[in-house]
């Protein structure tokens, strides 16, 4: 039997993600989906932990262009995450998958503390492990909190799964239709390109750690496991091109 690539993976999910077809809120379909995807890795034995975004809820930034206090307008994203996770919490314990959300923002009475050691023991342990709140800190993106996390818990890639597109891309497909995908890239690549494959402390974290990020759609059913299983699909960004 061919063994995962990866034993332990950090999934990031963007709040869209979730909408699916809605564009707004969360899609009852695609959670149900994105929560099948993931049993079918745990089922591998992967030790996975997921950190969700909360932009089908309430964007930072937006916000704070409207005239929200940018710090303020942050903390209502943190909290638009967790509720994001408690939904994929439950999307994923209806099919029996343990599940534990730990937040940045303590809120004891729906989520434990984000606490490294306690988060590592859960995976080891075979629960999958959200990651909600962000960092805890205004200012960072949840793309931030996905390499920070993976850092943290010496996870072996991070998947991060897509509802529009299916790689990393020179230019938006859907406005330039000379747009090429990259099958591999490096760090410095995305940074110099300006590329917007993260925001670029999420992207020197990664590179700094020897992070990889395998960057994917997640619309096609079976997709996550396949890149467990290190398929050749979306892109892959690394230190170094191979």
């Amino acid at each position: 039997m061919v063994q995962p690539k990866y034993k332990r993976v950090v999934l990031k999910l963007s709040g869209e993600a979730l909408a699916g077809q809605l564009g707004y809120g969360i899609d009852s379909q695609t959670m149900a989906s994105v929560a099948e995807q993931v049993k079918q890795v745990h089922e591998l034995g992967v030790e996975v932990a997921i950190v969700v975004g909360g932009g089908n809820i309430w964007r930072g930034i937006a916000g704070s262009a409207k005239g929200i206090d940018r710090a303020t307008a942050d903390y209502m994203g943190m909290l638009a995450t967790v509720m994001n996770s408690l939904a994929l919490q439950d999307a994923l314990e209806q099919i029996d998958v343990p599940t534990r959300v730990q937040t940045s923002i303590t809120m004891q009475q729906v989520a434990e503390p984000y606490i490294r050691r306690r988060a590592i023991r859960h995976l080891e342990k075979g629960r999958v492990v959200i990651f909600a709140a962000g960092t805890g800190n205004p200012y960072f993106s949840t793309d931030t909190t996905a390499a920070l996390r993976a850092a943290e818990i010496e996870a072996d890639v991070i998947l991060m799964a897509k509802n529009k597109v299916d790689g990393v891309y020179s230019a938006d497909p859907f406005k330039h239709t000379d747009a090429v995908k990259y099958d591999e890239l490096t760090y410095l690549d995305v940074l110099n390109q300006n590329l917007g494959v993260m925001d670029s402390t999420a992207s020197s974290l990664c590179m700094d750690n020897n992070l990889p990020l395998i960057v994917f759609s997640i619309t096609e059913n079976g997709n996550i496991k396949r890149a467990v299983m290190g398929e050749k699909i979306g892109t892959i960004v690394r230190g170094s091109v191979s």
